[in-house]
Parts: structure tokens; C-alpha cells; sequence
């Protein structure tokens, strides 16, 4: 695959993406300054949008980063079905540009939280969890303090009914409880998908838990379930 890593300023796990992509996985990886306007996204098979601090979160987490030239050709090559992760800041900024529904707020506790979290596959019919068992337990880390996913009731609800939650945190037998719910996310959810299927935002981060070197590779299951899709429909 061909994967671009688009880089705003203040995003800081774009050499992490970079790594278990390229590193671990032995895809082509390149970075793309979100102010390269010559940029033709159709050229890359799939676009991370790594976590971080874009612009330093001011206003909003992704708001600003929201407003970038780059995210316009982003919607686009998301329109036209082409795959798009955001992790962590990368999920806020989906979610400011309006590609996924909801918006990431305050940790309820109102702290940062740099821990490792659980989190269950609650849906493994797409293309980023395909090769995960169903129902698996997944050991990846957390690291922000504006990852509650708040909706309203009629989006949540749409969101499970169309089975849209990808993520939820567990603790470590896959029971959903508050206490294993690190931010205060509404129904514990962790990560999301669009209805197409091909834009996933999640916020615990999984090129974090690529190498059993530091820590686990659970999070690569993911990366492995895009590649492995790409290679079954370019066979």
C-alpha cells in the first residue's frame, strides 16, 4: 500500500504512524504537509491523520486543523470511498470537518490521561477490523484529555443501531462498565465509523501498540486488517 501521513503543526504521532506502517508493516509511507497544495491524495491508497495537538488545541481540539485546505481534498478522497484513519487528534479533527458525527469534549474527570485501555471490536464486518476475531479484547494506549465522545441521543442511537461503534472500552474480560470507561465517552465508546465504512475515528492509539517491544502489537491488528483487505482486492 501507499499510505500518506498528513502532518499539521503540533501533531506529534505522525513518526509513530510512520514506523509501524512502514517499520513493522513494510508499507510505502509518506508524510504530507497539510499546506502542500501540488498534493494529489488519489495517488495514496489510504490517509492517516496521526494524533497530537494541531495548532496547539486552541479553541477546540481539531478545529483549526478543521479549516485547513488539506481537509477539503480529504472530504473528496473520503467521498469518493478511499479509506481515512484519524487517531486521536485525527479523530477530532474528522469530527470538526463533519465526516463523522459527534464531537470529542472534556475527560469527565477533567484530567489528562496517558494510560493503557481495553477496548472490544464490537463490529468486525470493515475493512480496519476484519482480521480481528469478533469480540476481541484489544490492549491499546490512551493519551489525551479531550477524548469524551458526546453525541446527541438521535446520533448515538443511529450509531448503534447501524452498528457504527467499531471500539468500546472494557475492562480485561470485555465487560462494559464506567470503570473501565477512562474519559466519560457516552455508552463507552472508543472509536467510530461513517456509514460508508471507510473513515474510522478512534482515540486510544494503535500505532502505539505495534511492536511487543514496547508493550504489545494489538493495535497492528488494525493496520493489518486495512492492508489485508487492499491486498485481497488488488489480487
Amino acid at each position: 500500500m501507499n499510505i500518506g501521513i498528513i502532518v499539521f503543526p503540533g501533531t506529534w504521532s505522525d513518526k509513530d504512524c510512520f514506523y509501524s506502517l512502514s517499520n513493522i508493516n513494510k508499507q510505502f509511507c509518506e508524510f504530507i504537509w497539510h499546506k502542500n497544495e501540488q498534493i494529489i491524495l488519489e495517488n495514496f491508497d489510504a490517509i492517516i491523520i496521526p494524533g497530537g495537538f494541531s495548532y496547539g488545541d486552541f479553541l477546540r481540539s481539531g478545529s483549526i486543523a478543521s479549516l485547513s485546505p488539506i481537509m477539503d481534498k480529504v472530504k473528496i478522497y473520503a467521498k469518493n470511498g478511499n479509506p481515512v484513519i484519524g487517531i486521536c487528534n485525527g479523530f477530532q479533527i474528522l469530527c470538526e470537518s463533519n465526516l463523522l458525527p459527534g464531537t470529542l469534549i472534556r475527560n469527565k474527570h477533567l484530567q489528562f490521561r496517558c494510560e493503557w485501555s481495553n477496548i472490544k471490536v464490537e463490529n468486525n464486518n470493515t475493512i480496519f477490523t476484519s482480521s480481528i476475531n469478533d469480540e476481541r479484547i484489544l490492549s491499546i494506549p490512551i493519551s489525551h484529555g479531550e477524548g469524551n465522545f458526546y453525541a446527541d441521543e438521535n446520533v448515538i442511537d443511529d450509531l448503534e443501531k447501524n452498528n457504527q461503534i467499531v471500539f468500546r472500552y472494557t475492562d480485561k474480560k470485555g465487560i462494559v462498565n464506567q470503570q473501565s470507561n477512562p474519559n466519560g465517552s457516552i455508552n463507552n465508546i472508543a472509536g467510530i465509523i461513517n456509514k460508508d465504512g471507510n473513515i474510522l475515528g478512534m482515540m486510544p492509539h494503535p500505532e502505539k501498540a505495534c511492536d511487543e517491544l514496547i508493550g504489545g502489537s494489538d493495535g497492528n491488528m488494525i493496520f493489518q486488517s486495512l492492508i489485508n483487505v487492499f491486498n485481497k482486492v488488488k489480487q
